[in-house]
């Protein structure tokens, strides 16, 4: 199975999603799953913003070799489960052709409403990003385990 997370830059949210998602599938032994990021407004090549490298640090992941990339209809194409940040993110993924395997990730992750959205830390203190962070690891634990429990989407 190929997972895609998406935000607008790939450099905050979706990169600090796609380690801890890594992390977590790999602490509960999930084997078979890939997973990759992009973002809807990406400059590609970008890497990890500061606050997201620093908070990697923090927490014991590495995103010194994250580049951003720009999501492509390709990239779309080619995932079995696409998580967005924002509705938006999940509208542009939808007109790449990807309507059918596209989420909001806190809804997979069984949120609703606003708190189903994660807001964007890009420009905001450390703290900010560290707010970001708890965030999406409290949901992509609850989306491994959905992950480990099935086998798919």
């Amino acid at each position: 199975m190929n997972v895609l997370i998406v935000c607008t830059g790939n450099t905050c949210r979706s990169p600090m999603a796609e380690g801890i998602l890594r992390a977590e599938l790999a602490r509960r032994g999930v084997a078979g799953v890939t997973v990759g990021s992009a973002g809807t407004g990406a400059w590609d090549g970008a890497p990890a913003s500061e606050g997201t490298y620093l908070v990697g640090v923090e927490r014991g992941l590495d995103f010194s070799g994250h580049r951003a990339r720009a999501l492509t209809r390709e990239l779309v194409a080619g995932a079995d489960l696409v998580l967005t940040m924002s509705r938006s993110h999940r509208q542009r993924v939808a007109e790449l052709g990807g309507a059918e395997r596209v989420h909001l990730l806190g809804e997979y992750a069984g949120l609703a409403g606003a708190d189903a959205e994660v807001p964007d830390p890009y420009g905001g203190d450390l703290e900010e990003y560290r707010r970001t962070f708890d965030r999406l690891e409290a949901m992509l634990g609850a989306i491994a385990g959905r992950l480990a429990a099935r086998g798919t989407p």
